[in-house]
């Protein structure tokens, strides 16, 4: 199993300390074993969390297409007739266009 990022163990570890302080604060537990009852349910949280938090981001990973792909399928610039007496394909544009975010190839950063 894969480890999780640094921002998902940040908010794992943030999610455990904020659910156990609110838990205690709400419940107003003093035995020893409420509280451990509590500080353990707050880290069966936290570490849900980080687990969701890893699935999402993986699925979100795996959803993106692939920016060198989408570059390399489309034509940076519209085909134009070598003959100006013939007429231009009808599907390509007339004018050049702006280039669109998939010819933008953009490294993602890890």
């Amino acid at each position: 199993m894969p480890r999780p990022s640094a921002a998902q163990f940040c908010l794992g570890s943030f999610t455990v300390v904020a659910s156990t302080v609110a838990l205690l604060a709400v419940s107003g537990a003093s035995g020893v074993l409420a509280v451990a009852v509590l500080v353990v349910f707050a880290l069966v949280l936290g570490t849900t969390v980080t687990v969701l938090a890893r699935s999402a981001s993986a699925s979100s990973a795996a959803a993106e297409p692939n920016p060198a792909e989408g570059a390399a399928s489309t034509p940076a610039t519209p085909a134009t007739p070598a003959d100006p007496a013939t007429p231009a394909d009808p599907a390509a544009p007339a004018t050049p266009t702006a280039p669109t975010a998939a010819e933008h190839a953009y490294a993602r950063q890890r």
